[in-house]
């Protein structure tokens, strides 16, 4: 396994090269993460690798997403490269090889067109047996052999994506190369790519693969989404990235929830195991609560705020103090900040800034003991009344104090007989607060107004 020691004898370095080609892949941010955090645990340099050298695929708008996605994640990077500017490197690196007999080009009949010769270059495969020392993996060997010749560029523009790739990591001082299980069976021709040019070993740890729930790979189609769209979820990056940490890793500990400076000091790579891991919207929902929770009363705002439809400032009682007694409401119920507008949408928000409508035998308890047809209406209107009452001379100091000034009176008559009413006329919503914290978020003004307006409703 790789020691949590760098015992390489050079500073660490390490390196995340996604190709522009798409969306920033979830799983790509996990495979970001642990070269990031085990550069920073042994104070060594992290890169970010634009592998762009693939022009027909490449897009701007995906190394853009690329980069604002490092940003909102808070990942920083010492050093950004684009293999697009790289190419006088790479085909100096052929021509030496091809002078030294390592590799030759070669005219060969066009796939596409075979009337058509193209020019290739490959390799001169010495087809032995090589041994990855992965780090995570253990020892893998392959036979290079059924390899044949094999290509390392279209001419000596071009270089594919292997040849690139290694002379990158030999040029950057790239020490530990840390990458999803799937670039495993890449690794033995790199081998052979980095002997032939004479460069030093790297050390190579293969990490789990990320996986939907059904244990397939990971993809849109089973869940996965780009990176930023997590942004616009409402999840917090930090809660994001302490969630992906988890992916095929543990600190050995009960510890669940991480800030980035915790897990920096955290990780190792010992720790990774080789199987892969789940991904589970259920437990990033409860980091990300987690976190949330962690934020303070004014980033809360903040954020909420943010995900508030404008329709809510425009309701006749909305306030920014009101709007702050119902943040911690808010808080509680939701697992990422666009939960916000699903309650909106919900109904389970205006009735805190506007006065709600209900009919009036939504105000009955379904176990009431006022079942007498001619006279139910005017007993629950007295009971709304008498609560009205009472709280109009109440502390209104918290909701343990609204809730003393009626308690003795709702145990007489029937808690839910008192409670439910009081609930309704205050939201005009079944699911709702309990009525005290109700209360306590409207006012004593606006709590009386609608609870005699409930009164008054019964008998009409």
């Amino acid at each position: 396994m790789m020691s949590d020691n760098n015992n390489t004898g050079k500073p660490v370095v390490t390196r995340f090269a996604p190709s522009p080609t798409g969306n920033m892949h979830i799983g790509g941010v996990r495979t970001a993460l642990y070269n990031y955090l085990y550069a920073r645990k042994h104070g060594g340099k992290f890169i970010l690798r634009i592998e762009d050298t693939d022009e027909a695929r490449n897009k701007d708008e995906a190394t853009e997403a690329i980069l604002e996605s490092f940003k909102w994640l808070g990942l920083e990077y010492d050093e950004l490269y684009k293999q697009s500017d790289r190419k006088e490197i790479y085909r100096g690196h052929l021509e030496r090889l091809v002078e030294e007999g390592k590799a030759y080009a070669s005219s060969e009949p066009s796939k596409e067109n075979p009337d058509v010769l193209i020019e290739l270059i490959r390799l001169k495969n010495p087809g032995r047996v090589v041994t990855v020392n992965d780090q995570v993996c253990g020892d893998v060997s392959v036979d290079t052999t059924d390899l044949g010749d094999f290509i390392i560029a279209r001419d000596f523009n071009s270089p594919m994506f292997h040849f690139a790739n290694v002379v990158d990591d030999h040029d950057m001082g790239i020490t530990h190369i840390i990458r999803a299980q799937e670039h495993l069976s890449n690794t033995p021709r790199q081998i052979l790519i980095r002997e032939a040019l004479g460069f030093p070993p790297f050390i190579y740890a293969h990490i789990p693969l990320v996986l939907a729930p059904d244990r397939t790979k990971l993809s849109k189609r089973n869940g996965a989404t780009n990176t930023l769209d997590y942004r616009e979820h409402g999840y917090l990056p930090e809660a994001l990235l302490n969630f992906l940490a988890l992916i095929g890793w543990n600190p050995g500990t009960e510890q669940e929830i991480f800030t980035l400076p915790e897990l920096i000091q955290a990780f190792s790579i010992e720790r990774v195991q080789s199987g892969g891991g789940i991904f589970n919207t259920e437990k990033l929902d409860w980091v990300n609560r987690e976190h949330i929770k962690k934020l303070s009363h004014d980033q809360q705002y903040v954020l909420v705020e943010q995900y508030l439809p404008i329709e809510a400032s425009t309701l006749p009682q909305y306030s920014a103090d009101r709007f702050r007694k119902v943040l911690p409401i808010i808080i509680d119920r939701i697992a990422k900040f666009a939960d916000v507008k699903t309650m909106w949408t919900d109904g389970e928000l205006a009735y805190f800034f506007d006065t709600p409508q209900y009919v009036r035998d939504m105000l009955f308890f379904k176990k009431t003991k006022f079942v007498d047809a001619d006279t139910k209406y005017e007993h629950l209107s007295a009971v709304v009344g008498e609560v009205a009452t009472m709280l109009e001379s109440a502390d209104w100091s918290s909701t343990d104090t609204i809730k003393s000034a009626i308690w003795d009176y709702a145990e007489s008559i029937g808690r839910g007989d008192v409670l439910w009413p009081m609930r309704m006329a205050l939201s005009g919503q079944e699911k709702s607060p309990d009525p005290f914290t109700l209360a306590y978020v409207l006012g004593q003004e606006e709590t009386l107004v609608r609870l005699r307006n409930a009164e008054q409703l019964l008998l009409s």
